[in-house]
């Protein structure tokens, strides 16, 4: 297992390095630069003046220069300055990577408490009316727009019932640590939560219901059978033990992929995290900000597929990655 890790590890860094050449040839290509909309609301600001500055910070430089400046720096934890917000790109994102970590973590946890019971109960009891409720709400889930569910769940529970805040990651006024202050992130991560959790199910259910058809009628089960195993633990102790093992594996990508897919929910409810911050850098062309995020998510993915494969190997002792 060591060895597997040190492996995975030394194999990340030159994907790092190529996804680091590709995100900065990709911002090089974007119209505009840093300065474009820092200027863009100083009419009086010469091209000689703005010539100088790019001048001053390198921007005319050879790209490669510039690569290498930006990667120098972006190993020791720095990405630059954010021309709109005024601040050291790593600041910023520290401010907002918290809310968004929270926010993936539970939505994963939500959709695996309510994929894997009814995965289950739709892969046992084939073709009953439990299982027809079940993959009915499958399709729902999978034929409904994730920006349309939540503007749903926006409008129904924050406008019209009053139940949960409009916006937000919580209320600046309360104290944090304590118990209020809880309570009161809980009520802001609520609906976008399970606006996401609700709609990011379908993949798992149907997986795990299709899965557990299949390895109801493999040999080895009807060996089980054959023996006079019970038909419970036929289940517990065969079907689903091999059913649930790729979900289990998934588990590290699963949560990095809603890191890094987080935009559309965050935008919608207001919620101060990264993929809202990645909307608004594009719109206002703060491309420091943009290439970091783009760098960040696409590290999380990496890193995500090495937790994966140890979480499989882990939670299957019969599996063995040397």
């Amino acid at each position: 297992m060591l060895k597997f890790i040190l492996r995975r590890t030394l194999l990340m860094i030159p994907q790092l390095i190529l996804l680091s050449i590709i995100i900065f040839m990709l911002s090089k290509a974007m119209p505009g630069d840093a300065l474009t909309s820092a200027f863009m609301s100083n009419p009086n600001a010469s091209e000689e003046q703005i010539e100088k500055i790019r001048d001053k910070l390198g921007l005319n430089d050879p790209w490669y220069e510039q690569y290498g400046r930006w990667i120098g720096n972006a190993v020791q934890g720095d990405f630059g300055q954010s021309y709109v917000h005024k601040q050291p790109v790593t600041s910023l994102l520290a401010g907002r990577i918290e809310n968004t970590v929270l926010l993936s973590l539970f939505t994963a946890i939500v959709i695996y408490l309510i994929a894997i019971p009814l995965g289950i109960i739709a892969g046992r009891w084939t073709d009953t009316w439990a299982d027809k409720m079940i993959v009915t709400y499958n399709y729902f889930a999978f034929a409904t727009p994730l920006f349309v569910f939540a503007l749903l769940m926006l409008y129904l529970f924050s406008f019209i019932l009053g139940w949960f805040p409009i916006g937000g990651s919580g209320n600046i006024r309360i104290e944090p640590g304590s118990w209020e202050y809880i309570v009161d992130r809980a009520k802001h991560l609520f609906l976008p939560v399970m606006s996401g959790a609700l709609i990011g199910t379908f993949a798992t259910i149907q997986y795990l219901r299709n899965d557990i058809i299949d390895q109801k009628i493999k040999d080895y089960v009807k060996t089980a059978r054959s023996k006079g195993v019970p038909e419970g633990r036929v289940y517990t102790r065969h079907i689903l033990r091999n059913s649930l093992l790729p979900i289990a594996a998934f588990l590290g990508y699963e949560i990095t992929g809603l890191i890094s897919g987080s935009i559309f929910i965050e935008s919608i409810f207001s919620y101060p995290g990264l993929g809202q911050l990645f909307l608004q850098s594009i719109s206002q062309r703060d491309f420091t900000v943009v290439t970091a995020l783009v760098m960040v998510s696409g590290a999380a993915v990496i890193i995500g597929t090495l937790l994966s494969d140890i979480i499989l190997s882990i939670v299957d002792p019969r599996i063995r990655i040397e």
